[in-house]
């Protein structure tokens, strides 16, 4: 390590937007982040399977107790395929079944969407990272298990049209936000049903999570440049968590909490639950709790930073 990484990895606390590569699971490139910075606490905000790119949140050091606190919304560029069902529900299964949909055109394909959109109930592909038994769902399949994938609710925000290419194997480009735990796979692979040819995820961007854009995005070769030469700067815990109020604590009332006493609250007419928390040099200090039951209103520490 060179003495400006070293410099760069002495402050243990951050974030990075990594603009994940086509081939690299999630865990290859928590890996190679760890191995690049030289810490052992490096984790991401939200698995991409290997073949789908884009955003992926990393948290380093004391961060990673941040993770649970990220806004779960998280937008992608999807192109389903016509035509065409796979094992995995994208191209990088076994073709189970394949037959020209030259017929279908957008104008059929329309109605379907509205049925995707809101909370809906969907069965997560069998080759999938959930876990069973103590086992991936991947891992089962892989091995030629029969795999009951149980249903589950998750929440679609909004799916936009992009683009439409026809053809013996149509594809439709489209923009879904979404919570998180959302399979695009499984969408992709119901839609195809809904429309009676079938239907499987042909790429997959990801174009936003944990407040990170694509456009903001660093590769793990640009990581490795600025680490190099003492340019690399983590992002703040105030990006990933701009959806939570913040409040700045007096420094003996900082202090205090710090050491996980609950402090004052100032009473409000509708109380968060969760607070950033920071002192009056704007340092990060940690998540608080409020407890608007208390008489006073108390903020109770709930993760400590600082």
């Amino acid at each position: 390590m060179t003495k400006n990484q070293e410099q760069t990895t002495n402050n243990q606390l951050g974030f990075l937007n990594l603009h994940k590569p086509f081939g690299l699971t999630s865990h290859d490139c928590v890996a190679k982040v760890r191995k690049l910075l030289q810490l052992k606490r490096v984790g991401h905000g939200g698995t991409l399977d290997p073949k789908a790119t884009g955003v992926l949140p990393i948290a380093f050091g004391k961060a990673t107790r941040l993770l649970s606190y990220m806004p779960e919304e998280k937008v992608y560029h999807a192109i389903v395929r016509f035509g065409v069902q796979t094992s995995t529900d994208d191209l990088e299964g076994e073709v189970i079944e394949s037959a020209s949909a030259s017929h279908l055109s957008l104008e059929d394909i329309q109605p379907h969407l509205e049925a995707f959109v809101g909370k809906i109930t969907q069965i997560p592909p069998a080759y999938s990272a959930i876990q069973q038994g103590g086992k991936r769902l991947y891992e089962l399949a892989r091995a030629g298990k029969d795999v009951d994938v149980p249903p589950r609710t998750v929440e679609v925000y909004d799916i936009e049209v992009l683009n439409w290419q026809s053809g013996d194997y149509p594809e439709l480009e489209i923009k879904i936000a979404c919570g998180s735990g959302t399979y695009i796979r499984a969408i992709a692979r119901d839609l195809g049903d809904k429309v009676g040819t079938g239907g499987t995820l042909a790429q997959l961007i990801r174009t936003r999570s944990c407040a990170m854009d694509l456009a903001h995005s660093i590769t793990l070769e640009t990581l490795s440049e600025q680490l190099t030469q003492g340019t690399f700067t983590p992002l703040s815990p105030a990006i990933p968590l701009a959806h939570l109020p913040s409040i700045t604590l007096p420094t003996g009332t900082a202090k205090r909490w710090c050491n996980g006493q609950q402090v004052p609250l100032e009473a409000h007419s509708e109380i968060p639950p969760f607070i950033q928390v920071y002192n009056p040099d704007q340092q990060f200090l940690g998540i608080g709790e409020p407890l608007p039951q208390k008489t006073p209103p108390l903020l109770a520490p709930k993760v400590v930073i600082a």
